[in-house]
């Protein structure tokens, strides 16, 4: 038996995904319904689902944003309203997608592809649902804010509020006026999706908002380290310090 959660704030989205499932009773149970990603979250920690029926397009945090904060992510099948910059995601690594609206020989197609699916390797769903976030996170509506979870809780940090990011072993940390919030992601992923109008990989371990550099003084040999508003010192490499020349056009 299949465990299956449905996250769409439209109750009437969630009672067509109920309504199609019927016929499937001997092989998914349905644990549980959510209205938001919040719910959800909470809801794939409880129930440790094997599949969720999941929309994008939610108030407080999206669909993308919810599965960043899963550190075992179970299998998607997507029901959303039609958004360009997410199908190539969809089609490269979700077991399926549906547009909304969708018809139900269109949903039993979903299903049965993933209960026809072999899973021979372990966690695939989790290196799927990761190469999915990587996809998506090229999108600009991706790159206004980070979403990060400290305890049971999930902060919503604007990127303008950012002052520095520092790689910190598997995680980077996010530095704001607030304090310091880690990211299961990369130096690298950050570089790519953040603007590079905005931040510049400074150093190997470091990238900087350049709005919040008061100056930036000579190191030793090649080195130079960049003051920010905060008074906090990073250190920038020899690249890192042509980068940043171009950023700022000097």
């Amino acid at each position: 038996m299949k465990r299956v959660l449905v996250i769409d704030d439209e109750p009437l989205a969630r009672m067509v995904v109920l309504e199609y499932l019927q016929p499937y009773n001997s092989q998914i149970q349905v644990m549980q319904e959510c209205g938001d990603g919040f719910e959800g979250i909470k809801a794939i920690m409880q129930h440790q689902p094997d599949l969720i029926f999941l929309d994008v397009q939610m108030p407080k945090i999206n669909g993308f944003e919810m599965l960043e904060l899963v550190e075992q992510p179970p299998q998607v099948i997507f029901t959303t309203a039609f958004d360009e910059y997410a199908i190539k995601a969809f089609e490269t690594h979700a077991v399926d997608y549906l547009l909304k609206p969708f018809s139900r020989e269109r949903f039993n197609k979903a299903v049965d592809k993933f209960l026809a699916a072999q899973i021979p390797a372990a966690q695939p769903a989790t290196k799927s649902t990761e190469d999915l976030l990587e996809t998506a996170a090229q999108s600009p509506s991706q790159h206004e804010r980070v979403v990060v979870k400290t305890g049971t809780k999930v902060k919503i940090i604007p990127v303008q509020d950012i002052e520095y990011l520092a790689a910190d072993d598997d995680y980077v940390s996010i530095y704001t006026a607030e304090g310091s919030f880690l990211k299961n992601k990369t130096m690298s992923f950050f570089e790519q999706t953040l603007d590079a109008r905005q931040f510049a990989r400074v150093h190997r371990s470091y990238m900087v908002s350049v709005s919040q550099i008061t100056r930036i003084d000579p190191y030793e040999k090649d080195a130079h380290v960049a003051i920010l508003k905060s008074g906090k010192r990073i250190p920038v490499s020899k690249a890192g310090y042509a980068k940043l020349k171009q950023v700022l056009g000097i």
